[in-house]
């Protein structure tokens, strides 16, 4: 399950508003979506079906709300990608209400994660949380912030390897939202990319936390200025090859 509980801007006021969830779920669309840009809306949510990268490779991915109370959504999403080298699909839930605030408005972005998956053989996939901003409201993105909640032998973006040729951390062991990470940077052609990823190399199958001490830590040391606009706010799996089911 995935809950974005609050973006709470100076005003700290609720940012999202559900009906009776009863209401919901009397409505809500289980059914399994493939396309490659289907979107299910539910309240401040949608899941999303961004294959953006599937002419990479071949294969499907596939993915349903399962079951929607108050600010959590239940969700599951089956992909199986083979050929090319590149991200074939981000499919997630992303929050739709509270955004386009400066970093410098915003007070706290509390979510909570709990996830499980299930592989067939090796794969190449992460699962992640996904931040954009830019520097205008609704403008063109300018920074990429993720927070890797667990890694399949994908790779983060980076501007410096070590000699073995893995990415290099800009910064080592940061204490955040309760577990230490490594950061690093770079950029993906478009916009720069700073990336967390847990530094001991396990998953984080539960995490609770708020996601604007990551905002905060990057405009404390990497220069990300705090008139930035937060544009998009994320979470999913970021599928390259191999077969896997996340669910909830």
């Amino acid at each position: 399950m995935l809950s974005f509980i609050k973006l709470a801007s100076f005003l700290s006021v609720m940012i999202l508003a559900f009906a009776a969830p009863t209401e919901l779920e009397k409505r809500l669309d289980t059914s399994s979506h493939c396309g490659q840009w289907d979107t299910v809306t539910e309240g401040s949510y949608s899941l999303l079906l961004d294959q953006w990268g599937a002419s990479g490779g071949s294969g499907k991915d596939c993915a349903a709300l399962t079951s929607v109370s108050g600010t959590t959504l239940g969700w599951t999403t089956t992909w199986n990608w083979s050929g090319g080298t590149g991200v074939k699909s981000y499919t997630n839930i992303q929050l739709n209400s509270g955004l386009n605030k400066q970093l410098s408005a915003i007070k706290s972005i509390q979510s909570t994660w709990k996830w499980s998956q299930s592989t067939s053989g090796s794969i190449v996939a992460n699962i992640a949380y996904d931040l954009f901003t830019s520097s205008t409201s609704g403008g063109a993105n300018v920074n990429e912030i993720m927070v890797w909640l667990a890694n399949f032998n994908a790779g983060p973006i980076s501007s410096a390897y070590n000699s073995d040729g893995t990415p290099k951390p800009a910064k080592s062991n940061v204490s955040i939202a309760g577990h230490t990470w490594n950061v690093y940077s770079g950029s993906n052609g478009s916009n720069n990319v700073y990336s967390f990823l847990p530094s001991n190399g396990a998953s984080i199958t539960s995490f609770s936390g708020d996601l604007n001490l990551f905002l905060k830590y990057l405009t404390a040391n990497l220069g990300v200025s705090t008139s930035q606009y937060l544009k998009t706010a994320q979470g999913g799996t970021e599928a390259t090859s191999g077969s896997a089911t996340l669910t909830r």
